[in-house]
């Protein structure tokens, strides 16, 4: 039998109405001819439960422990999707992490996958076995003990599972339909996208969109697991969804698929920098030890042996960037004058893989943005994206004239 993955998140599988639901559409797949593997998250706001115990339990917790516990949400989800499969006469069972067993690294609350091995559940399938429901963001370690994937891990695991299976698909059950040119609460004339090019999924995942998870498109775009993002709510039959593919599968690509936007940036400014060779290392190595996930990076010219250096980071790690700033200086590996941080910046960016054969995407870009006056901050583009930084209060005014300038009413 060929092999189908069905991942369902957490407002699929939030009540058991909605799990009844979401079995029904396995069923379905099942009897068109396929062995399925079902992943589930935990039911709709139960990790957000689990962590507020760990939490009030142990503030400084053991993280081994914190897995045993946060994980333990989709070890209920998945036995209650196979009682349901089993009462619609559906050979179905569930397995944990550790019972596949889904190999990770060490690092708790945070691991890596190494290795799904496939004998377990094939094994199975061979004696009649139809659906295996595995319980998401979960694994083992080399030590033995449960570790999770980080939050959206679920969607990591059923990529890695579709690429270790050789699967046909891997479907992603949401409380959206697809992937939209933009959130289509912010603009009404967004369009859900048919199909999707790999990197500008990614990029589209990695600068704000909550559609995939960022590890998992990268997993599928390294084994080439072609996804599909649709809605549990709506039965659109076989071409619902957006399909996340390979761009030669796309016959001709929009010059901008989306634009994306993150509200909670930073600015933050080192004035008055002693410019010398390494400093870009003095500063940055502190940071990255500190956690701080820098994003766009801008030196200024040099005058006079000082320059400044600006980058961006997510709005709730300034104090940790500014302390780790103060470390470095105190510690006399820096030396600024003064550290500026802006805290109501956002981020806006245009993605499109046609950005490689079309001139005059930025001139557009900031034609659009100069027609609203909003003045842009910083400015980093890469192969197929543009970003800004620009005030948060023209978010959504900067998201609707970007989306109109390029047409993206009419994508499809």
């Amino acid at each position: 039998m060929p092999v189908l993955v069905m991942k369902f998140g957490g407002t699929s599988v939030a009540t058991l109405d909605r799990i009844r639901r979401a079995a029904k559409r396995v069923g379905r797949e099942v009897a068109n001819g396929y062995d399925v593997i079902v992943i589930v998250s935990a039911m709709s706001g139960k990790t957000n439960e689990l962590v507020g115990w760990v939490n009030e339990t142990s503030p400084l917790y053991d993280a081994r422990e914190y897995d045993a516990v946060v994980s333990s949400g989709e070890n209920v989800t998945a036995g209650l999707m196979a009682l349901t499969l089993q009462e619609m006469d559906v050979p179905a069972r569930s397995w944990q992490g550790w019972q596949v067993p889904l190999k990770t690294t060490s690092a708790h609350s945070q691991a890596r996958i190494e290795e799904i091995p496939t004998d377990n559940i094939m094994q199975k399938f061979d004696e009649g076995m139809r659906v295996a429901v595995v319980a998401g963001f979960q694994g083992i370690s080399p030590e033995g003990r449960i570790t999770t994937l980080g939050r959206g891990g679920s969607d990591t695991t059923a990529v890695a599972f579709a690429a270790a299976f050789d699967a046909e698909r891997c479907d992603i059950y949401t409380d959206v339909d697809g992937v939209y040119t933009t959130d289509p609460r912010i603009t009404s004339k967004a369009r859900k996208l048919d199909k999707i090019a790999f990197e500008e999924m990614l990029e589209l995942a990695s600068l704000g969109a909550k559609v995939l998870q960022t590890r998992s498109v990268e997993l599928a775009m390294r084994y080439k697991v072609r996804l599909r993002v649709l809605s549990s709510f709506e039965d659109g039959g076989d071409n619902a969804g957006t399909l996340v593919c390979d761009e030669e599968d796309i016959v001709e690509s929009n010059v901008v698929s989306g634009v994306a936007f993150s509200r909670d940036e930073a600015k933050m400014t080192l004035i008055s920098v002693a410019d010398r060779p390494g400093i870009a290392a003095a500063i940055f190595t502190p940071l990255a030890e500190a956690g701080v996930n820098v994003d766009m990076i801008i030196q200024n010219i040099s005058d006079d042996g000082r320059t400044d250096m600006t980058f961006s980071c997510p709005v709730d790690q300034v104090v940790r960037a500014q302390q780790a700033m103060a470390g470095a200086k105190e510690r006399g590996e820096i030396n600024f004058h003064e550290l500026d941080a802006d805290t109501e910046v956002a981020k806006v960016s245009v993605v499109g893989i046609g950005m490689r054969s079309h001139a005059g995407v930025a001139s557009q870009m900031f034609r659009a943005l100069k027609d609203e006056n909003i003045n842009i901050k910083v400015i980093t583009t890469s192969e197929i994206k543009i970003s800004v930084l620009i005030e948060r209060k023209y978010l959504e005014l900067a998201v609707q004239a970007l989306h109109d300038s390029f047409g993206l009413e009419n994508a499809a």
